[in-house]
């Protein structure tokens, strides 16, 4: 208390306070440290005790150069990096996720439904005594500036010193930079402030139009619809169709001319997944993606959804789910469900003999697996019912997951026998998912790390085709597929004629 009601000495204050930022919010830091470095070395020894030092050196000099400049703003921003490092900390220890660019992007990205679903009483005890506490503390403390000279004195010394520290572990860079995206990942609160501002300064690097693709014909008139759709956190090894021995596609194992390919996602996390989904390649620039290029081109297009993170959509029939509830009755409409209400009678409406109709559905996406299904789907118990999965045993969280997968079956059967009845159209359907799903295994949760790290389970996804009777198509043997052949293979069941067409990345013969 005494140091709430004495004055105290900037610099004494700046190092406090980083002391506090580096003993609350860094053992995950030091956790992976302590587990990629032989810490019974001496070379390990001090690769930590350096680390150690520059965290705490480091804050304090930011905030002592912050403080020196605005004493109001200083307590503002620091105030605000601790409740949002507590937050942080909670998603790292809770879903062991990295706070890195890709990861700000998904949190930029996430709608309220989703993110009032992370909610728990053990994050409001995070803010509460990691963020808001610590708070009060910085508000009420009373700080004694130093001189300019003074101040010219110990930038100098803080500068030198940090500089010699990082150059006597100059036999430890190699180290550093091949870790340095997990390290600035983990290292509050610049794991976010500077991946922050690197996402909004890449984005303004993007397109801020798209470039349009070639113009393309329609070559035939034959009555053709493409039923895509677009899977949420579908992991490959779940469903039984890939030879998981539990059955979670009941329905799609009996049903003729279903077919299934490996496929990888581009992306861990929903908006890039999506993009490269409906985009011809790969990239980071922003082309003309599936849906608006076909209805450029004279295509009914209709893109139906009840997730989000799409690239900008330029059609006229965009359903997101408030407008699709507003036709529904009953307890279906609160899952994916809905978008299936009408769906027949909205493609027989239409004029055009080319359709692709497009289905973001979000049936597999977490924490809280168990709410994304109707109850009558719950076939294998007991399940997870807490967003803090890690507190779950590993079965019930698997058999919550598992069951996301047996209504998703569902929802592709449904689609399957709404296409049946249309006989005047050959139809196929496309079912590809965004990303995959981590479950506990080696600890990871979720989704969202970067690619060149992520497990298999993030990025090993289903690929799953039907194919009409009438559609005279077959499919060409394929071992690996990834989201891009979406785009072709669309283009090629149309009929529709392009420049940017390629056929290897077809799967109809």
């Amino acid at each position: 208390m005494r140091l709430l009601k004495n004055n105290i000495k900037i610099i004494h204050f700046v190092l406090l306070i980083s002391l506090l930022n580096f003993l609350l919010f860094h053992f995950p830091f030091y956790k992976f440290v302590f587990n990629n470095v032989d810490y019974k070395s001496f070379n390990g020894i001090t690769i930590i005790i350096s680390l150690m030092i520059l965290m705490v050196v480091v804050n304090a000099f930011v905030f002592f150069l912050i403080f020196f400049l605005s004493r109001f703003v200083g307590k503002f921003l620091l105030v605000l990096f601790f409740i949002i490092n507590a937050i942080a900390v909670y998603f790292i220890n809770t879903y062991n996720v990295i706070i890195d660019e890709t990861m700000v992007g998904n949190v930029l990205n996430t709608d309220y439904a989703e993110s009032t679903s992370f909610f728990s009483i053990k994050l409001i005890l995070y803010i509460i005594l990691l963020g808001v506490i610590p708070g009060i503390y910085i508000v009420k403390a009373k700080i004694i500036n130093v001189t300019v000279k003074r101040f010219l004195i110990i930038t100098s010394l803080t500068l030198l010193f940090i500089l010699s520290l990082i150059f006597a572990n100059s036999s430890n860079w190699l180290w550093i930079d091949k870790n340095s995206k997990t390290l600035g990942g983990l290292a509050m609160p610049w794991s976010y402030t500077v991946n922050i501002s690197l996402f909004y300064a890449h984005k303004h690097q993007e397109n801020k139009k798209e470039i349009l693709l070639p113009n393309a014909t329609i070559k035939d008139s034959q009555k053709s619809v493409v039923i895509l759709v677009i899977g949420e956190s579908a992991r490959r090894q779940n469903f039984s169709l890939y030879g998981y021995d539990k059955n979670t596609n009941p329905l799609l194992s009996k049903t003729p001319n279903v077919f299934h390919f490996n496929a990888t996602s581009c992306a861990t996390y929903t908006t890039a997944g999506v993009k490269c989904i409906l985009e011809h390649t790969h990239t980071d620039e922003l082309y003309e993606i599936l849906p608006n290029y076909l209805y450029r081109n004279g295509v009914e297009v209709i893109w139906r959804t009840t997730n989000w993170g799409e690239p900008p959509i330029h059609i006229k029939n965009y359903q997101n789910k408030e407008a699709l509830m507003k036709n529904c009755k009953g307890e279906e409409c609160n899952y994916d469900e809905v978008l299936l209400g009408d769906l027949k009678e909205q493609i027989l409406a239409s004029t055009k003999n080319k359709i692709l109709v497009i289905l973001h559905t979000s049936t597999s996406h977490g924490p809280t697996y168990s709410k994304k299904y109707p109850p009558q789907f719950e076939t294998f118990i007991p399940v997870c019912n807490s967003v803090e999965l890690g507190n779950c045993s590993h079965t019930e969280l698997i058999n919550a997951y598992d069951n996301t997968i047996v209504y998703t079956d569902y929802i592709l059967h449904s689609v399957i026998e709404d296409l049946k009845e249309l006989k005047d159209y050959k139809s196929t359907m496309l079912f590809v998912s965004d990303h995959g799903e981590s479950l506990g295994e080696k600890n990871l949760y979720m989704h969202g790390l970067p690619l060149s790290i992520a497990p298999k389970e993030q990025y090993e996804i289903p690929f799953i085709v039907w194919l009409s009777d009438n559609s005279s198509k077959q499919l060409k043997p394929a071992n690996e597929l990834s989201q891009n052949n979406v785009f072709h293979s669309v283009l090629n069941f149309l009929g529709v004629q392009s420049p940017i067409y390629n056929e290897e990345m077809n799967i109809f013969k």
